[in-house]
């Protein structure tokens, strides 16, 4: 890891704006060598992204770019047209934060793949369609040769992430920028996807950026690590150092700030909760959804005979691998999915059965925290519209009193109140994110759906906005059905864990119970596959997950033996 494939030197990134210009990236300089793995990290907006894509011009014409960024010999910076075509998605390739956005919703993600190829490299469209394929069931993608004919909206969030890996190594790139790969990914697919980008990395030589807020993620990834805030790069050096000796007061605030599993919770979340009631809110019994299949391809079970309750005032998360059906699950329960089979209450009422002018109502009572923010938000509204959203449909309040909730709301989620005149595409992935959290409590829901609500958070804002999100079920009462893949998190506030796996409920406890003593091995796999911020500790466990993935794969042989 000597020879430098690519380098950043004073790179400035500014924004015209209709007042003074925004410098949103400040004589920034790094490199990363062949074979190595540069982390860049950072809370949301401090300038990982947008330094990122001025290397490979994908920024608004708004963006003024100054610097240097050099790959081999070639400068990166001003280089337009076909000369930069050429270069990305071949010698650079990017995976998107965002894939909802980036994958076009009208194309098969077999084409999208096939076309990235395609137009790199001399191939027919059978060739390109069978390496898609191949690309889909090495990044983890079941069934990819029916997978391969589907659209994005019929994948799940974290398939949609996976597609986008599959294009970003589909032409054996030089350097892969990695913008949150793993954001949307379940622990167990996570370290699938890591261990996928390291095998790049040690047989191919790639070198990666990745820019993140998992710090799981970069102990078990990173050779080094470039810390960013507010647009200037902070700290930089190997992972070891930075983690076990940081220097700078931000890397120490945002080592102290990461959620671990065990860990104790903060005393800002031991504030007192209300008593849970045994009535339960919703109540879910035999739940079935199936979706058709193409012509000759039998339907998948989303859900498969689900059932549980959602008590009064308690947090109930819901943990399982991308496409068990979490999702699913909490899209039947706000009645945006009707269900096949089985019986659905929520607040006494079934939201597949009732007339739509009742449902209306029922939504009063619901609030739904999508998984997606940047598709969710609508563009043509300023941030406080978006939020003040529902309390204007359901015609809540005076103009003048809803604006006041939308400050009150942004506060609350860590975002000054004059973002309220600003537009989804003009906030950092993170910040829209709690714009979507506002907008799920401004009505102050009986029953909240939230489904990956903290993904995009990084760790520092993750944490506060996890203490405010405590603090106002605290306040409000409401229920949660709170959908996530990042165990850590469900370690800090739920109450009770149902974990999914294939459409099928497979355990059902306490925290306590799920977390330390899980009766069922998947679940043991789950907890097992959880990074640990701490490179060398991250280093055993992974060591121990291979040897006893070897010793699984051993065992099942002798048993076909």
């Amino acid at each position: 890891m000597t020879e430098t494939v690519l380098r950043a030197d004073n790179l400035t990134v500014s924004f015209q704006t209709d007042g003074a210009p925004v410098r949103a990236a400040k004589r920034v300089s790094f490199q990363v060598a062949r074979g190595e793995v540069l982390a860049i990290v950072g809370e949301s907006g401090s300038g990982k992204t947008v330094s990122a894509r001025a290397m490979v011009s994908l920024l608004p014409r708004t963006a003024r770019v100054e610097g240097s960024a050099r790959l081999d010999a070639t400068e990166l910076i001003g280089l337009g047209g076909e000369a930069m075509r050429a270069v990305r998605g071949d010698r650079i390739a990017m995976v998107f934060q965002e894939p909802s956005t980036a994958l076009d919703p009208v194309r098969t993600v077999g084409w999208q793949i096939s076309e990235a190829l395609r137009a790199h490299r001399r191939m027919s469209k059978a060739e390109a369609l069978k390496r898609a394929v191949e690309l889909m069931d090495m990044v983890g993608i079941p069934d990819p040769e029916h997978r391969v004919h589907s659209y994005p909206h019929q994948l799940s969030g974290g398939q949609k992430q996976r597609v986008m890996i599959a294009m970003a190594i589909s032409c054996d790139p030089e350097v892969i920028i990695a913008d949150e790969p793993t954001t949307a990914l379940d622990v167990t697919v996570q370290a699938q996807i890591l261990d996928l980008l390291r095998d790049m990395r040690d047989k191919l030589g790639t070198a990666i950026i990745l820019i993140t807020h998992n710090m799981g993620v970069v102990a078990d990834l990173a050779d080094r690590v470039a810390v960013m805030f507010r647009g200037e790069l902070v700290e930089q050096g190997n992972a070891e150092d930075v983690f076990k000796r940081p220097t700078h007061p931000y890397t120490k605030h945002l080592l102290a700030s990461v959620p671990y599993l065990g860990r104790e919770r903060p005393a800002a979340m031991d504030t007192a909760a209300p008593a849970i009631e045994p009535q339960p809110v919703v109540r879910v019994e035999d739940l079935s959804v199936f979706f058709p299949g193409r012509i000759g391809s039998p339907p998948t079970h989303a859900l498969d005979g689900v059932s549980l309750e959602l008590l009064r005032h308690e947090i109930l998360a819901l943990v399982g691998e991308s496409g068990s059906g979490k999702t699913t699950l909490g899209r039947c329960v706000v009645g945006l999915l009707e269900p096949t089979d089985g019986v659905l209450d929520v607040l006494g009422e079934d939201p597949s059965l009732i007339a739509p002018a009742e449902l209306r109502d029922l939504r009063r009572r619901l609030g739904f925290v999508f998984q997606d923010p940047a598709s969710s938000l609508n563009p043509r509204m300023s941030v406080g519209a978006c939020i003040a959203e529902p309390m204007r449909v359901h015609g809540e309040g005076t103009k003048a009193s809803r604006l006041d909730r939308v400050h009150e709301l942004l506060q609350a989620v860590e975002l000054p109140p004059e973002y309220a005149a600003r537009y989804p595409h003009e906030l950092s992935g993170g910040q829209r994110q709690r714009v979507s959290l506002a907008r799920a409590l401004v009505l102050e829901p009986e029953v909240l759906v939230a489904d990956e609500p903290t993904s995009a958070l990084d760790v520092s804002v993750q944490a506060k906005v996890l203490e405010v999100f405590v603090r106002l079920q605290h306040q409000m009462g409401f229920s949660c059905l709170f959908i996530t893949h990042d165990l850590s998190v469900v370690d800090m506030l739920a109450d009770r864990i149902a974990v999914m796996k294939s459409g099928r409920l497979v355990e059902l406890g306490t925290r306590e119970q799920v977390l330390r003593n899980p009766r069922e091995q998947y679940t043991k796999e789950l907890l097992a596959a959880v990074p640990l911020p701490d490179p060398e500790a991250q280093r055993r466990r992974r060591e121990w997950r291979q040897r006893t993935i070897l010793a699984a794969g051993a065992a099942d042989q002798s048993d076909v033996g």
